[in-house]
């Protein structure tokens, strides 16, 4: 029978060894091959594809698979949401795998071929007897080890390997102390959650067994990962990082870019950049604004470091820098859901080795002309809002006044791309907003006390092209009514070529004064109205939508009219973008 297994295994290796995209989910591995056997018994009545094969190490593999690697992480994930199989499962691309044992008589598939040898004879061997319950004995597992024998091969290890223990530890998450070899009680702590989490009886005490288990699957995991030392001379930057996820894309100053490698979903940035804390501080505020880093999550910056998280439904982003003499280094991870567990093992590591090396990354470096494009960063998209349009500060504090039609259906509200703000009001098409803190405006709106003369002279400050200019636009035209196109009241008509980010702009008279809200073109069913038509709510009724506002704007009398330059200057610092988000 042995020898029959034997064939079968030798046969059918070199045939699934061609299979190069293929990838296992690895959930156990243990020392002896009956335990292993019994196990991979008890998963097949859960579980689906599973298989067992022997590991370079001697130990022996339970494993799903083999899957394409998408497959495989799909599997993953879903498998340790439903809690079928153990947390820290992981992708393996099934190198270290070497003679099948499990399904026995199945044709077997390892990765190399490699000639079947008496370990696997009588393993198989020792599996029969125990299958056929012969009275045979069988190969007889060593006695694990009592405390205090465990304590005593655990004294006879070197500091190197007493670091090695932490670190497989803090891998798997139970360890999140200092690596420095010393077994206190942070470090006996972890050794009794790894046990727990393996099913062993928790002594705190890890015996020889057990340590090997660990840092045979803490290796494991590792080359799933590819995490390895990474360094980019022309960047003079270095870190470990996760490798075998992600691919080298381009270079774009200050960014080294790496691109998604084998459907991972991963991407990586390396930052690198001359300059000092200003610097810093700049490439701070700037990532944030990166479609790539989601607006939600914890964001810390002191002294010479930053660190920004941003979390969104389906992906997740870590942005880490710090200023080392003159130079710049950081890095950019970004992650979709399923991978959240590598992440997680990666993120210390990289933050642990970032490095620089040498001088910064050139200006110039992978500069392109003609890929230039205003709403991206070297690269990167920046993110944008659903939709920006105008406004205009209506007191001391930075209340806003704005169409109500801007921050309909909004999920957030921010002026000039960066203040967060709340609607607090809406009345008459228009609405209030109040920022979180206080502003301080340049100019605060005076209200016009009354309708102005026909024909006389308008301006209107907005964003027509949205958020493309960073200052307000002033387009000038004329009041042709005091009164809607049906006689509304509370309506003036104007001529003037608006286009949508100028809704909710401010409409000045010849004096300066806000005469009124430029409002969202009316639907008038299958008519269209003239390109030069356009509507505004009155400067009254502003005034009756303000009056509960503490510091309410004046409303003076006759007022000398402003030279244009004067009126353009007034218009663009009294107008605010209004930025809706999702």
């Amino acid at each position: 029978m042995r020898r029959a297994l034997l064939t079968l295994i030798v046969a059918a290796f070199a045939g699934l060894a061609a299979a190069q995209e293929r990838a296992f989910v690895q959930i156990e591995a243990h020392p002896e091959p009956v335990e292993a056997n019994a196990r991979a018994r008890a998963y097949e009545a859960i579980v689906s594809d599973i298989n067992g094969f022997r590991l370079g190490s001697g130990w022996f593999a339970i494993a799903l698979g083999p899957y394409p690697p998408a497959e495989a992480r799909a599997t993953l994930g879903r498998l340790r949401a439903e809690g079928l199989i153990p947390r820290d499962s992981y992708i393996s691309d099934g190198n270290a795998y070497r003679e099948r044992f499990w399904p026995v008589g199945a044709e077997a598939a390892s990765v190399e071929p490699e000639a079947a040898d008496d370990t696997l004879g009588a393993a198989l061997a020792a599996i029969e007897r125990a299958e056929a319950g012969a009275g045979a004995p069988t190969p007889s597992r060593a006695p694990e080890e009592t405390v205090p024998e465990a304590r005593r091969s655990e004294a006879a290890l070197d500091r190197a390997e007493r670091m090695e223990l932490q670190s497989a530890m803090q891998w798997f998450g139970q360890y999140g102390g200092a690596i420095d070899g010393a077994i206190g009680r942070g470090t006996r702590a972890a050794m009794g959650d790894w046990q727990a989490e393996a099913g062993d009886r928790v002594t705190g005490v890890l015996t020889t067994r057990q340590r090997a288990r660990l840092l045979s699957d803490w290796r494991a995991s590792q080359a799933a990962l590819g995490l390895e030392p990474l360094r980019v001379a022309e960047a003079g930057i270095a870190l470990t990082a996760p490798m075998g996820l992600v691919t080298f894309d381009r270079i774009e100053a200050p960014f080294v870019h790496y691109a998604p490698q084998d459907e991972s979903g991963v991407r990586l940035s390396l930052l690198s950049q001359a300059g000092d804390r200003t610097t810093l501080g700049g490439l701070y505020e700037i990532l944030q604004t990166l479609d790539l880093v989601p607006p939600e999550g914890s964001r810390s910056r002191s002294g010479d470091t930053f660190r920004i998280t941003g979390l969104a439904a389906d992906r997740t982003t870590q942005v880490e820098a710090r200023l080392i003499d003159g130079h710049v280094v950081g890095y950019l991870l970004s992650w979709p859901e399923a991978q959240d567990a590598l992440a997680a093992r990666a993120l210390p590591e990289m933050s642990r080795t970032l490095a620089s090396i040498g001088p910064a990354l050139p200006e110039a470096a992978g500069f392109d002309p003609a890929e230039q494009r205003f709403d991206m960063v070297s690269g990167l998209e920046v993110r944008r809002p659903l939709r920006s349009a105008a406004g205009f500060w209506a007191d001391a504090d930075g209340t806003v006044v704005t169409a109500a039609a801007n921050v309909a259906g909004c999920g957030r509200v921010a002026l000039d791309g960066r203040h967060e703000a709340i609607v607090t009001r809406e009345r008459d098409g228009a609405a209030v907003l109040e920022p979180r803190a206080d502003l301080a405006p340049v100019q605060v709106a005076a209200l016009a006390p009354a309708e102005g003369r026909l024909r006389s002279a308008v301006s209107v400050g907005g964003f027509p092209y949205g958020g493309v200019l960073d200052a307000a636009t002033v387009s000038f035209g004329t009041l042709e009514d005091v009164r809607g196109l049906g006689g509304e009241e509370a309506i003036l008509r104007l001529s003037l070529r608006a286009r949508g980010g100028d809704v909710g702009g401010p409409v000045l008279d010849a004096a300066g004064r806000v005469a009124g809200m430029l409002l969202p073109a009316p639907v008038e069913g299958d008519r269209a109205l003239p390109d030069d038509v356009a509507f505004a709510l009155k400067s009254t009724r502003l005034a009756a939508i303000l009056s509960d506002a503490p510091d309410l704007p004046s409303l003076p009398g006759a007022a000398a009219p402003l030279a244009a330059e004067d009126l353009a200057a007034r218009a663009a610092d009294l107008t605010v973008r209004v930025d809706c988000w999702e």
